[in-house]
């Protein structure tokens, strides 16, 4: 059981939240900061005639009118309904369960003005598996994310659909299987509900988990197609990398170092005199990428963390204040940084692809015997230029981009969510990139009489396990779906994944 209390969540400690499928539980401290917050808000209510955003007005372009006391439930179930709206592809349900997490963190700290009940409701959600249908499309990354947010918020009216057990069911019949009744919005609920950054910052985590990884499997597969190049390991002397200390170029030398300990490829002659710039300068781009994940990963941490609803609710200060916390544009330059650095790794990737299959270091053509009989792995490549093309594309910067919406009252907005959804999809297309090295290299060690190092000896052995040495043509495509597996359930320490 993970507690939620005031205790910040790590990238790591979320890994493990999600790879153990822990439950969740507030803390003490939590609930009394909850319901103090609702108190305070109730109490507010009842002795002001101010108007406060978004409790006794409407919404957006709508601020200034102006919602009688016993309409103000009605005002919040009607924004969750309206906002309702998302269209595209199913967000993953392992997406979805992030949101909610991140959803009932944010809502922890007190200052948004939420039910205790609403909140136990999201908990029993994320304990049960029961997992709002939500699209990919909808949210501009500003004013929250909207449309996201509201087929979240949407089943804890009892409306919309979840997936249960893996099935899609109406929310109504599910919960009348838990005999649980609807939540009946107070007022500012609905805002405190869809105002936030879940959507972008749950594909965020999702992202920045499997571009750790991805980054230590580039490092693992470039290194294997380094020793089956028969390539030269000066460029990774820690002296070169001291003289230019960026933190990610140090650690990656330092790692492919560690992988050829022992390689007997490593240590025979070598008549030429350098490699090309896809190995020898596998710490400069490798590095630059470790740079920009540790950035990216920084500022998710800190919206993990945050309180990104509208208006917020200082109980100890007797402030409620409209702000803006709520815009995405952080986490839109975040993904768009991350896009372009894992981008760069399925670029890099695939040339050293190239390199193995032309024929050079005395491989043979296509790494396969009698080639012009037998194409061997000359289409892998070609598939892997396609997908490193398409993450050209996927990479270009989302947040330059903006629209007004809202008449004009929500005129610049992030289009985070654009970029979130962007990277989910360069990641898919990396894993792919790299399995299509993987497949190259261990074809292209089979042509060398010299072993390489034991762990990485280690790791092909398994590998060849699930895919044999193609000695004549067969459909190419099954072998590499094979080892987009073998890369995905490839399991790694934090400590692997975080240092």
């Amino acid at each position: 059981m993970h507690i939620i209390s005031s205790k910040p969540l790590s990238l790591s400690d979320l890994r493990t939240l999600i790879l153990e499928g822990t439950k969740i539980k507030l803390s003490t401290e939590v609930v009394q900061k909850i319901q103090e917050c609702r108190e305070y808000l109730d109490q507010k209510i009842a002795t002001t005639s101010e108007p406060i955003y978004g409790i006794n007005t409407g919404f957006g372009a709508l601020c200034d009118v102006r919602i009688q006391s016993e309409n103000l439930t009605k005002l919040q179930e009607n924004l969750v309904r309206s906002h309702a709206c998302g269209m595209g592809e199913l967000v993953p349900k392992s997406i979805v369960k992030l949101m909610l997490l991140l959803k009932i963190k944010s809502l922890s700290y007190g200052h948004s003005g939420v039910q205790l009940a609403t909140v136990n409701r999201l908990v029993a959600f994320y304990n049960n598996d029961i997992l709002p249908v939500i699209y990919t499309q909808g949210s501009l990354g500003a004013s929250g994310d909207l449309a996201p947010l509201a087929h979240l918020a949407l089943p804890l009216l009892g409306e919309g659909m979840v997936w249960y057990k893996d099935i899609q069911k109406p929310t109504s019949e599910v919960l009348e299987g838990f005999d649980w009744r609807p939540i009946t919005l107070q007022s500012k609920e609905g805002l405190a509900l869809l105002n936030g950054t879940q959507f972008m910052t749950a594909y965020g985590v999702h992202c920045l988990l499997k571009s750790h990884k991805l980054s230590y499997m580039a490092d693992m597969i470039g290194v294997l197609s380094l020793d089956a190049y028969d390539g030269r390991t000066e460029p990774f002397d820690p002296l070169v990398h001291l003289v230019r200390p960026h933190n990610g170029q140090i650690k990656t030398a330092a790692r492919i170092l560690r992988f050829l300990e022992g390689s007997d490829l490593l240590k025979q002659s070598k008549p030429h005199v350098q490699d090309p710039y896809s190995f020898r300068c596998m710490p400069q781009v490798h590095g630059a990428t470790k740079d920009t994940l540790s950035f990216v990963s920084n500022t998710f941490v800190t919206e993990i963390n945050a309180v990104t609803d509208n208006p917020n609710i200082f109980t100890k200060d007797d402030k409620i204040i409209s702000g803006g916390n709520f815009h995405g544009q952080p986490l839109a330059y975040g993904f768009d940084f991350l896009k372009i650095a894992m981008a760069e790794l399925g670029n890099i990737s695939e040339r050293r692809t190239y390199q193995l299959i032309t024929g050079l270091r005395g491989l043979p053509s296509f790494l396969v015997e009698k080639s012009g009989l037998n194409s061997g792995l000359m289409i892998p490549q070609y598939t892997a230029a396609s997908i490193v093309s398409a993450n050209k594309q996927l990479a270009t910067p989302a947040s330059v981009d903006s629209i007004v919406s809202s008449n004009g009252q929500e005129d610049h907005v992030s289009m985070g969510a654009n970029a979130a959804v962007q990277a989910y999809q360069i990641l898919e297309n990396l894993e792919r990139i790299l399995a299509i090295e993987l497949l190259t290299a261990s074809q292209a060690l089979f042509f060398r009489s010299k072993k390489t190092s034991p762990f990485l000896s280690v790791i092909i052995s398994s590998f060849r396990s699930e895919i044999p040495k193609v000695t004549e043509d067969r459909m190419l495509h099954n072998d590499i779906v094979k080892a987009v597996d073998f890369i995905q359930t490839l399991e790694l320490e934090n400590d692997l994944l975080f240092n």
